[in-house]
Formats: structure tokens, C-alpha cells, sequence
């Protein structure tokens, strides 16, 4: 499966280089654009299409829609992004687990992101925030490993879905600090929190922005965030790596993808447009207020990246043994 899909996301690569597409792409847009996001309503996701999505109908006079179709683990929205029209008005905001880790777990996906995908733009890269509900006896990542290991299997630890960041996580943590905690997947970040609020699973290596309300409500507790250094956000959290897990580094991202065959005219257009968006002052502000940063990539870089993301993940996913359920 490692060459097929290497060999796949070298193809996104070279199709950035494509031949031009017809002389429609240069009225683009002429209609509403729909950005298809593959999770249930709740996560950062949301944030950068609202902010996308705003900033685009200011400027093109076209109204951006955001379009939630979760299940399978970002699946079900990436393969209908995947299978449809390559005119530029049905894009998505996807995300590690649709775009490296299902291709990776499962037997077969219904879409091949090299095949059937095209790379806009890698928007925007965040750290995760390890949390637990007030209720677990834990004050730090110590005293949870130190839980985890006098209780194997006690803890669980709640996830937007199987392959999403949050898992991944959620399993180098368990191999690195050798405890056994269960996973339990949602079809989204919105759900996975609102049962982590209820007590219903007990921690959650959450998205920085979505959490960070609950943390300072004292609704849940930050015991330490998954990038190798603190978070200004949180500057009073420690990262993983500090607090007990040496070498523990891990990050989430969301990037624009577009049917593959997309006019290259429009590609471009969206790339340039987006990367002016995410590059003004406020909007830096405002991806920095909530522990994120704006990547504003080129089409090449976006491309190069996933081929990163892939060769990154891959031995992960088979030393953890990590399959769809």
C-alpha cells in the first residue's frame, strides 16, 4: 500500500503543472462556491471556512456555503468533494484523517486523493491540547500516567474520528509513554467534546481553538499541549514533551482541496486569493488568539506537504496497528 499511495501523492505534485483549463475559469466565480466540511459542525474547521468563506464573498460577490458531511472518518464528504464537478464550485477543507490516514487503514477508500483530488492551499497548522474533565484525579501528565498505568485500559480518551489528529495523538502517546488508554471515536470534534464536558469518556487530545473556551470556563483541565514547545495561548500549559513524554510532537492542520482536474486557472485564482486572506494582519490575529497559524501555502507546497504528511504517518499507523472500523 506505501508505494501506491506514495506514488499517488506524487501525482498531486506533477498535476499542479498541468496543462491551462478552458477560458471559463477566468469569469470564475459566476455562482455560489460550496466548501464541503467532512466533520460534524464544531471544530476549527469551521472557523476557517467562515473566515475563507467571508472574505471570498466580500471580494468575488458570490456566496461561500459551508456544507457539513461527516461520517467515516471525514470519508463520506471527501468522496463526494472527490466525485464532484472540477469547476471550482464544490471544493473541501480537509484535514489529516480523509486525506493521509483512511487511504492508510482502510482496505480500500472510495477515492484516491492523487487520482481524484487536487491540492489548493494548506491554510492553517495548530497544536492539540490534552484534556481531561475536571473529574479525573489528575492535575498533571504525570499523575494521568501514573492513573493510567494502576488502572491499563480504565481511561478513555475521545477523538473526532478514527485517523483524525486526534487519535494519532492519542496513540504516540500511548506507545511512547507505554500506557494502555481506549479510544473512543465520534464523527466529529463537537460531538467527542460535548460527552468529554458530560464525563462520558474521560480525556481528549482536543484542537486548541475549540477547547480553549471549556479550559478557561474550568470545564475541563489542560494538562499539556501536543507541539514540541508551549503554546502562546496557553503559555502556562506545558508541552507533553516537558511534562513527562520526551519527544512527544504533534500537530493538526486544514488545507483546501479540489476535484482533480479543476481548470489550473481556478486553482490559482483560489490559491492567490486565500493567501492574500490569510496573510492580512487581522486574520493572523486572529488564527494567533486561538494557538493557530495562518500557512497561506503556495499549490506546490500544499503538494509537497501531503507527500511529508504520508511518509511521516505511515509507519505510525502500521507500528500501531491502527484499522477502520
Amino acid at each position: 500500500m506505501f508505494p501506491r499511495l506514495l506514488k499517488a501523492f506524487a501525482v498531486i505534485l506533477l498535476c499542479t503543472f498541468a496543462l491551462a483549463g478552458p477560458a471559463a475559469a477566468q469569469s470564475y466565480p459566476v455562482k455560489p462556491i460550496r466548501i464541503v466540511v467532512p466533520s460534524a459542525p464544531g471544530g476549527i474547521t469551521d472557523t476557517y471556512v467562515r473566515l475563507i468563506g467571508d472574505a471570498l464573498q466580500a471580494a468575488w460577490g458570490q456566496p461561500v456555503i459551508m456544507d457539513h458531511r461527516a461520517g467515516a472518518g471525514g470519508v463520506i464528504g471527501t468522496d463526494y468533494v472527490a466525485k464532484a464537478a472540477a469547476d471550482g464550485y464544490t471544493l473541501l477543507m480537509g484535514n489529516i484523517g480523509p486525506l493521509i490516514v483512511s487511504p492508510l487503514v482502510q482496505t480500500r477508500t472510495p477515492y484516491d486523493v492523487g487520482r481524484d483530488l487536487a491540492p489548493v492551499i494548506l491554510v492553517a497548522t495548530f497544536p492539540n491540547v490534552l484534556v481531561v474533565n475536571p473529574n479525573v484525579p489528575a492535575r498533571n501528565v504525570a499523575e494521568l500516567l501514573a492513573l493510567a498505568r494502576q488502572k491499563p485500559g480504565a481511561l478513555h480518551f475521545a477523538s473526532s474520528g478514527i485517523g483524525q489528529s486526534h487519535h494519532l495523538s492519542g496513540e504516540v502517546f500511548k506507545r511512547m509513554a507505554g500506557v494502555e488508554i481506549v479510544h473512543v471515536p465520534y464523527k466529529g470534534t463537537g460531538p467527542a467534546l460535548t460527552d468529554l464536558l458530560g464525563g462520558q469518556v474521560e480525556m481528549m487530545f482536543s484542537n486548541l481553538p475549540p477547547a480553549v473556551p471549556h479550559i478557561r470556563a474550568g470545564k475541563l483541565r489542560a494538562l499539556g499541549v501536543t507541539s514540541a514547545r508551549r503554546a502562546a495561548l496557553l503559555a502556562d500549559v506545558p508541552s507533553i514533551a516537558e511534562a513527562g513524554v520526551p519527544g512527544f510532537d504533534v500537530s493538526s492542520w486544514v488545507g483546501l482541496m479540489a476535484p482533480a482536474g479543476t481548470p489550473r486557472e481556478i486553482v490559482a485564482r483560489l490559491n492567490q486569493e486565500i493567501r492574500r486572506i490569510l496573510r492580512e494582519p487581522a486574520n493572523i490575529e486572529r488564527s494567533q488568539a486561538q494557538g493557530a497559524e495562518n500557512a497561506a501555502s503556495t499549490v506546490e507546497e500544499f503538494a509537497t506537504f501531503l507527500l511529508s504528511e504520508q511518509r511521516k504517518w505511515a509507519p505510525v499507523i502500521r507500528e500501531a496497528n491502527i484499522r477502520a472500523e
